[in-house]
């Protein structure tokens, strides 16, 4: 991780954007460049044919794909690349994030506030989800960027005050906080919260993890796909776990 090497990486494309479009109109890909630079500034590494496929980067290290959403899109591209090469995917979390509101009528830009909202690993549960069957191939790596990032929001959904239901303009990341590497079955144990009783269930990881019950179900399906957990019965109508040896 290099504090100084993505702050670079933010100036050259942040920057550039700004200069040519102005504040508010950033395409949604700005994340995605972003992390694309500081991975790999040199262009000639950027946007490779690997098979039927183009991949964000191509290394000395493999492929490297920066995957904001979506995670479904991915599989097919995983499953070409990995067998060719080691894979990375990398998948930004807001840890932190301030947002700000565009009035669609007069083109206003609120000033930003802080999301009391504070990202977490549990975030990318669901994307990880869709890729499941690939986490456990021994060339296949994950990497968690933990964010501190600008939200802009328009001011075009459903409730009364606009926000609910409204349309993303832009993420413009200004802060690396850490990187959280996984790069075998064993790594995903960091998803495994404690204190846990020797005997749980999704609610007690739930409770454990302070996380919605959904997401410790969707977590728990992971951990038992790579082995981390195991079923051992049932209690009423939830199901029982054991973290294995």
């Amino acid at each position: 991780m290099s504090n100084d090497r993505f702050i670079d990486a933010c100036n050259s494309v942040i920057g550039a954007e700004r200069e040519r479009n102005g504040i508010g109109t950033l395409g949604e890909k700005t994340l995605h460049a972003v992390l694309k630079q500081y991975y790999e500034p040199h262009k000639e590494n950027q946007e490779i044919k690997v098979g039927d496929f183009v991949a964000d980067i191509v290394g000395e290290n493999g492929v490297i794909e920066i995957q904001t959403r979506s995670f479904n899109r991915l599989l097919r591209k995983l499953e070409c690349f990995l067998e060719y090469c080691d894979v990375t995917v990398v998948y930004p979390i807001a840890e932190v994030k301030y947002l700000s509101w565009i009035d669609l009528d007069t083109g206003e830009v609120t000033s930003r506030r802080r999301s009391p909202k504070r990202g977490n690993i549990y975030d990318s549960v669901d994307e990880l989800y869709r890729i499941k069957y690939t986490l456990d191939n021994p060339r296949m790596h994950l990497c968690l960027c933990m964010l501190e990032l600008e939200e802009t929001r328009y001011l075009n959904g459903w409730s009364r005050d606009k926000k609910r239901g409204s349309t993303r303009c832009d993420r413009v990341p200004t802060a690396l906080n850490s990187e959280l590497r996984f790069d075998c079955s064993a790594d995903y144990r960091r998803f495994i919260p404690s204190p846990l009783p020797a005997e749980f269930t999704s609610r007690d990881f739930a409770k454990a993890a302070k996380i919605r019950l959904d997401k410790a179900q969707t977590a728990l399906n992971l951990l038992t796909y790579l082995g981390l957990v195991d079923r051992i019965g049932k209690r009423s109508n939830l199901i029982v776990y054991r973290i294995s040896d």
